[in-house]
């Protein structure tokens, strides 16, 4: 994310800021801590109502960002925030995945509409300037580089230059576009088939050239030239500029993986080819990856080799959430994080309490994202094993990375710059969810859809959809309704935080029952409200009634 002479300086700089007293400051704000000197969180004592101020914060800076000289959103142009003067660096390459990705979750937790008209104006806008000509070698795969800034158009690498993609970028984009293609295709918007149709195309273009991978290739390259199929170098380890090492290897393929599943599922495009070419990915995770903790590069802007901590992090989370395909998850987890642990723990913060998380090797200093996703999944694996060890550094990494935030949602890289990868798509969903992970870390006194297992196509939790929509409840009383969501699937569970327990939830507009298993829900009182959890096998229109 970061060149390399930018990262030297901010290196310095960092040093000297912790030199020159970041024990009253860090980054933008005085620290706060609790009687046995362990960092707190700076808005409020309360950690849920924190978190719930970051992301929304965080939100709103993105969505009131200045528009560019070419009359895009700044984050349309750049990956680099700089309130004087524009940035002369590109779009960063997982930028656009990264924004959808917290934006779903968001627009669950927020039913802000705002939030689902910006992706699909990234979508859109992304779609229509950003592919590979459809009769190249790399069909239909988006470009993550916007070579000539203001041109519109993105059209290679920021390192390797024109024509070069990344095909795990791909593969994240294409599964955030089967994911908008479910949050589009309901109520008084119509089938959106451009989204699914765009998702295909690109995971007919990745099953395409998948092969079985070895301990030096993964079985699709990190970087390849779209038209002519070759390649493309990273320099040698030894910093002396030749390049001979081949970008043939990277293990950030959670994403795609699950692109092909949720294809498969949904009977969408070639799904003997999709099947396949997950079953090739998950044996090589397994037999390589796993075994050897070689995780490997990720960053669209270093040349060099690099062992980074999101690569070997996303596929622990993937692991957790997939365990009928790892019969030892639980120990194939527990050995991602430790190796994260050994390869990228920063202890320069340890007087407050925590140990936060450094990037990547080629640039080991800690993230705000990074350490905020270090802090999730790491809550996720609690969650699921009981094992309460990780628990309090866990949440004071995600503490800690609040920190980064400005009062007015500007989110800076620790010693650096406001990256709007690190500080908005790849920061975000995180606190989303260790939420979902831990209930107690979504504020009180409010009511947020936490998680579901579908996707969330509608979320009104303020009646806008009736007054803008002209939403029909049938026979309910509208002004009995707390919150109404729909989502894509019939069959599901969500999860949803609540000032107090509803008089009755409505599934299709008939009744639920309070049981313990089956379709129905459940209450669990907390100190402040408590926790609705739905099931629905039958039906996904929802209403919580007064």
């Amino acid at each position: 994310m970061h060149t390399i002479m930018k990262k030297t300086i901010s290196v310095l700089l960092l040093l000297v800021a912790m030199n020159a007293g970041a024990q009253e400051k860090l980054f933008y704000h005085q620290v706060k801590t609790d009687k046995k000197g362990n960092i707190m969180p700076w808005y409020s004592n309360d950690a849920g109502k924190s978190f719930n101020h970051i992301v929304q914060i965080v939100w709103n800076f993105w969505d009131t960002m200045r528009r560019d000289m070419n009359g895009l959103p700044y984050y349309m142009n750049h990956q680099v925030w700089n309130p004087a003067f524009n940035d002369p660096r590109g779009i960063g390459g997982d930028q656009f995945a990264m924004a959808l990705s917290s934006w779903r979750l968001y627009y669950a937790y927020s039913g802000n509409e705002r939030v689902k008209a910006n992706m699909s104006f990234i979508a859109d806008y992304y779609l229509t300037h950003g592919l590979s000509p459809a009769n190249c070698k790399w069909a239909s795969l988006p470009f993550p580089y916007n070579c000539f800034v203001y041109s519109g158009n993105y059209d290679g690498d920021m390192r390797a230059g024109k024509d070069v993609t990344q095909p795990d970028k791909a593969g994240s984009f294409a599964l955030e576009l089967v994911h908008l293609y479910k949050m589009s295709s309901g109520f008084n918007i119509g089938q959106n088939s451009f989204y699914l149709n765009a998702a295909v195309n690109i995971a007919n273009t990745l099953a395409a050239h998948i092969q079985q991978g070895n301990i030096n290739y993964s079985p699709l390259p990190f970087k390849v030239n779209a038209i002519t199929g070759a390649t493309a170098l990273l320099r040698d380890h030894d910093f002396t500029g030749t390049w001979i090492d081949t970008a043939g290897y990277t293990t950030n393929w959670a994403p795609t993986m699950q692109l092909f599943l949720d294809l498969v599922e949904m009977k969408a495009g070639n799904i003997v080819a999709y099947q396949a070419s997950f079953n090739t990915l998950l044996d090589w995770m397994k037999k390589v990856p796993m075994q050897e903790n070689k995780w490997g590069p990720f960053f669209e802007d270093v040349d060099w080799w690099s062992e980074t901590q999101i690569n070997a992090m996303t596929f622990a989370r993937f692991i957790m959430e997939h365990q009928e395909y790892f019969p030892n998850w639980q120990q194939d987890a527990k050995k991602i994080i430790d190796w994260v642990h050994k390869s990228f723990s920063n202890s320069n913060w340890k007087k407050y309490g925590v140990i936060v998380t450094n990037e990547q090797s080629i640039y080991p200093m800690p993230g705000e994202s990074h350490t905020a996703r270090q802090g999730a999944d790491e809550l996720l694996y609690v969650k699921l094993t009981g094992d309460s060890s990780m628990y309090n550094n866990a949440l004071r990494q995600l503490i800690w990375a609040t920190y980064c935030v400005d009062f007015d949602g500007k989110n800076r890289f620790p010693g650096d710059e406001p990256w709007l990868t690190d500080g908005y798509g790849d920061y975000m969903r995180h606190y989303l969810r260790a939420m979902d992970d831990v209930p107690s870390l979504a504020p009180p006194g409010e009511d947020h859809i936490i998680s579901s297992s579908s996707v969330i196509q509608h979320a009104d939790y303020e009646g806008l959809l009736k007054k803008f929509y002209g939403l029909n409840f049938e026979k309910v009383d509208s002004n009995k309704v707390t919150l109404y969501y729909q989502p894509f699937d019939t069959v599901g569970t969500e999860k949803i935080r609540l000032r107090k327990k509803p008089s009755a939830i409505l599934l299709d507009y008939r009744p639920l029952a309070e049981t313990q298993s089956g379709e129905g829900f459940q209450w669990q009182p907390m100190a402040v409200g408590g926790l609705l959890v739905v099931r629905r096998s039958h039906g996904n229109k929802v209403l919580l009634l007064k």
